[in-house]
């Protein structure tokens, strides 16, 4: 389905592809098009709604600056998935249990980390060289990192809020699994120190702006390419940490599953990064904020809530969305307006035939406060190509 609503700013026009986007994400959306230094439009996926700064499910590109809290915190937050040479057929519920069981003692969730003689040090090592340069041009970074040391305990660990590990059935029974999660603190604390420097500058420059979230590194300035290089050692990070994650957990698949093998390329994608890219004749910095790339061929990961369907799916390169999809279902209403619309029997009826947490910690997360996946899928049906349609059974919570 093409796009189904065009805003009207002063500088450049949002395209969205859904037609159910609340006020307060349209304004949001506006505000961002009436930046200088927008590219064009601003596209809006199908799963869009209100963020910090910036609106989650928009894809920003930008001449010669970028806004780090457009970004966000979760830098290089994504997703991996990877599908496996056994069936439905070679399980069971007991044995999906201890699957279960086994993920959450192999897997560090919420603020939980690896222990120190735990450390994935091979995964780690590489990252050593490239943090010590940043902290040296930016010692006060180490304040904002607290437990500075930890990044490398977090190596490998899930995080909280949506972050999930799901083993899954597709559309043959095939089994596949698939995982959420990003740059853990270190990546937070990155972002935060570059949206205050952000914030600052605009302060001393006397910029006006809609939003302070729209505070912005001009391409050139002092604090420009150090927050270049630090997201990218982030995303780096994310890229790792969920390769840990999913290394981890095919080891805890194997001590209870019959002997697989992994039959697919495994897909790993950003779905919250920055990247240099050409689009309407111009070099420019693509922010995708709840968006993962669908260049023509790209493959992708499209994940509905925890008690729904996710989509394995290939880009068909649309120019209009910046070569881009929607990243999830999106969340149709806030945390808190979950818990107090909610209740445990609710997310226990539509968590059914799911291994799951079904307590208050996780009702936050009821499928009921997410858009219809399906619905997602249908509005950008012009951005990708489903290729398969996977419903989870073990869904571990971060």
């Amino acid at each position: 389905m093409p796009i189904q609503q065009v805003l009207t700013s002063q500088r450049v026009p949002v395209n969205i592809w859904t037609d159910d986007v609340d006020e307060r994400s349209k304004e949001q959306l506006l505000n961002i098009a009436s930046m200088p230094f927008i590219h064009h439009h601003v596209a809006a996926m199908p799963d869009v709604h209100l963020g910090m700064g910036a609106t989650i499910g928009s894809v920003i590109a930008t001449h010669r600056a970028i806004i780090p809290a457009a970004v966000g915190v979760d830098l290089g937050c994504g997703m991996v998935a990877a599908r496996l040479s056994i069936t439905a057929n070679e399980l069971d519920e007991i044995a999906l249990q201890k699957v279960f069981n086994q993920i959450t003692r192999d897997v560090p969730v919420g603020r939980a980390q690896h222990r120190d003689n735990q450390v994935l040090v091979a995964a780690v090592q590489p990252f050593e060289p490239g943090l010590k340069t940043l902290t040296d041009r930016h010692p006060e970074l180490l304040k904002t990192f607290g437990k500075f040391s930890k990044w490398m305990n977090q190596m490998g660990t899930l995080g909280g809020g949506n972050h999930f590990i799901e083993v899954c059935l597709d559309e043959t029974n095939q089994v596949w699994v698939m995982l959420h999660s990003g740059s853990r603190g270190i990546g937070n604390a990155i972002a935060d120190y570059f949206i205050k420097l952000a914030r600052k500058d605009m302060e001393r420059w006397m910029i006006q702006l809609p939003d302070r979230d729209l505070a912005y590194l001009p391409e050139g300035t002092e604090h420009f390419a150090d927050y270049v290089t630090a997201v990218q050692w982030a995303q780096d990070y994310a890229l790792q940490n969920r390769q840990s994650m999913l290394e981890l957990t095919l080891s805890a698949l194997a001590r209870h599953l019959p002997a697989f093998t992994v039959t697919t390329e495994v897909v790993n994608c950003h779905h919250n990064y920055i990247a240099k890219e050409h689009h309407y004749d111009a070099d420019v910095w693509v922010t995708r904020k709840g968006a993962i790339r669908a260049r023509f061929g790209d493959l992708g990961i499209v994940p509905g809530s925890m008690g729904t369907r996710s989509y394995i799916v290939r880009g068909k390169g649309e120019s209009e969305s910046f070569c881009s999809s929607a990243h999830g279902a999106g969340r149709r209403m806030s945390r808190t307006a979950a818990e107090k619309t909610f209740t445990e029997t609710d997310l226990a009826i539509q968590t059914t035939g799911v291994i799951c947490r079904k307590d208050k910690g996780v009702l936050d997360e009821i499928p009921g406060a997410y858009k219809d996946i399906d619905q997602v899928m249908a509005n950008q049906s012009d951005l990708t190509e489903i290729l398969h349609t996977l419903k989870q059974v073990v869904c571990v919570k971060g």
